[in-house]
């Protein structure tokens, strides 16, 4: 290759490069390097980073190229030949670098108790500001040949990025208990403490960050599906209460159970392993479900549920109603207890006669098949 008196390099039209390599090593001492805006120029001989150079534009010399000087012994006086590998350094500040987590960060919400697969996105803004540094470590990788861009360069500082990134997030959901459905609101803060953390690793390389942004912290839909019916359960045993919904739930694993192989209840217990105790456990939560859902005959009626309140309430204990109107309007069966409106003839629960037995002497309602009145002592029917 000829000896060329000038060296300058005008960049690509995009600003994705970093660092190029100027196709000629033949240099001679009167060389004329222009080093534009945004730029930085490095010279290596034999693998060794010699002198580097700001913007501006420089004739060469052996005066300002005291290492070199000292490695090739250049001559003094005329116009000496010498070789050495030029380098150009992107120095504008790079904003738009995006990065994401390849594999999951796989933990145990502490609020949900279930496994979730983490991933998170985000963005930084980086600028060399030590260029030597940065060719140091970066030299030996790249192909002379090429033009080096961003991405490329990125790939070398992934595993530090993407390792630091886990370990900061799984530290926080672990230790500060945060869920990863809550997660979000603490993002602003969590990119701070990474940037934080990650400013003096890429300081070693020769670099700055400028900012870093998580924009989203999230996890696959199978996972959010298992969160969904806990958050599903948990708005049901609220609404419920305790005792209800754990019968309930009774109700729902036996079912499915008795509708397998074996069938009924004692199969299902049966099929299932329930020891005896277990078994005499849920047959008294169904008989006490029973028995809380089974209104009593001297039980009053809330007009508005029709749930089974005790005598004399001014307010029914399941929906809050006003109960006056229960002892107006409707009339206990005789039969089941439900309540009807007054003047039915027949219970709409049991279609049972609604007929009262009234003692004639005195008026006293009577249970149907008594012979003699529980309040004066006269013979039914007399």
């Amino acid at each position: 290759m000829a000896v060329i008196d000038r060296v300058k390099f005008d960049g690509l039209a995009s600003r994705d490069w970093i660092i190029y390599k100027h196709p000629t090593d033949k240099l001679v001492t009167g060389t004329q390097l222009i080093v534009g805006e945004g730029q930085a120029a490095v010279f290596v001989k034999g693998g060794r980073i010699c002198d580097s150079f700001a913007p501006g534009t420089y004739t060469l010399t052996t005066g300002n190229l005291p290492i070199l000087n000292s490695i090739v012994n250049i001559p003094f006086g005329g116009k000496t030949p010498f070789t050495a590998e030029i380098y150009y350094v992107n120095t504008v500040t790079k904003l738009d670098l995006l990065w994401g987590t390849s594999d999951p960060i796989q933990l145990i919400d502490p609020k949900y108790h279930t496994r979730l697969r983490i991933r998170a996105f985000g963005q930084m803004g980086l600028k060399i500001m030590n260029v030597k540094n940065f060719i140091s470590t970066i030299i030996g990788t790249m192909n002379p040949a090429d033009v080096v861009k961003y991405d490329k360069v990125m790939d070398y500082y992934k595993g530090i990025l993407v390792s630091k990134v886990k370990s900061e997030i799984a530290d926080i959901i672990i230790n500060d208990k945060i869920s990863a459905l809550e997660i979000s609101a603490q993002l602003d803060d969590i990119s701070k403490q990474l940037e934080e953390i990650l400013a003096p690793e890429f300081e070693n390389f020769g670099f700055k960050v400028i900012n870093f942004f998580i924009k989203s912290i999230n996890f696959p839909d199978q996972d959010f599906d298992k969160i969904n019916e806990i958050l599903e359960d948990k708005a049901e045993f609220e609404i419920m209460g305790d005792s209800r919904y754990a019968v309930k739930r009774s109700f729902d694993v036996y079912e499915s159970a008795a509708n397998n192989e074996g069938g009924g209840l004692a199969g299902a217990i049966v099929a299932g392993g329930v020891g005896l105790g277990a078994g005499a456990a849920i047959a008294g939560s169904m008989q006490n479900l029973a028995q809380t859902t089974v209104p009593e005959k001297d039980s009053a009626f809330c007009p508005k549920c029709h749930a089974a309140n005790p005598s004399g309430s001014k307010f029914c204990n399941e929906c809050g109603a006003l109960m006056t109107k229960a002892t107006e309007e409707t009339i206990a069966c005789p039969q089941c207890g439900k309540a009807n409106p007054v003047g039915s003839k027949f219970c709409n629960e049991c279609g049972a006669k609604m007929e009262q037995n009234v003692c004639k002497k005195c008026g006293a309602q009577l249970p149907q098949g008594v012979k003699f009145c529980n309040e004066c002592g006269a013979k039914v029917g007399e």
